[in-house]
Parts: C-alpha cells; structure tokens; sequence
C-alpha cells in the first residue's frame, strides 16, 4: 500500500522551514519515495549545464529543488496554511479537510 501524504501535486503551499520559510507556492511534484516535493519557485539552485538544442549556449539555469514535506504545509481556500485531516464525506469517500476552517479541500 502506498503511504499517502498531506499534500498532493496541484496544492498550494506555503514553506515553514528552511531558506524559504514564509513563501508560497504551487506544487509541481510530489516524490512519495522519499518524501519530497517541488514547489513552484521555492528553493531555487543554481545548475550549470551544457549547451543543447534546447539551451544551445548553455551556462547557469536556475531550477528548483525537492523540499521534505515536513516543512511545507497546505494553505486553504481562506489563504491561511493549515493542518490536514480526512473523513467520510456524504458519499462516503475520503476527503482532505482543512483543521483551521473545517472546509473539505478540493
């Protein structure tokens, strides 16, 4: 069985830790292997890379890097970064919710 994690490809989130604490941004891809994501615009390193057909000069190409989900956390509808539970909607599917507001996310 695959472990799930509070935050899913689409989700937008706001950085608790780190050198991008306070930033918030879209999640491009979740890793659940090794649990980390990429966020839009969050964590950017620099890469040097070669020159190709794509970026035929090459040089520097600034790009982002994973974050451990530990230091992200969900900002919901009101825009406010949340805690996350589950439960049984109407249809009895499960749902995310947001603890803060008590609204079902998306």
């Amino acid at each position: 069985m695959q472990k799930k994690l509070h935050i899913k490809k689409g989700d937008t989130v706001k950085v608790i830790a780190g050198n991008s604490k306070g930033q918030e941004g879209k999640v491009l891809k979740v890793n659940v292997d090794n649990d980390k994501a990429i966020v839009e615009g969050i964590a950017l390193v620099s890469k040097h890379s070669k020159p190709n057909a794509k970026n035929t000069k090459g040089g520097i190409v600034k790009q982002e890097a994973p974050i451990h989900v530990s230091n992200l956390m969900l900002v919901d509808g009101e825009g406010k970064a949340t805690r996350i539970g589950r439960k049984l909607d109407k249809e009895g599917k499960l749902v995310r919710y947001s603890k803060k507001s008590g609204e079902v996310i998306k």
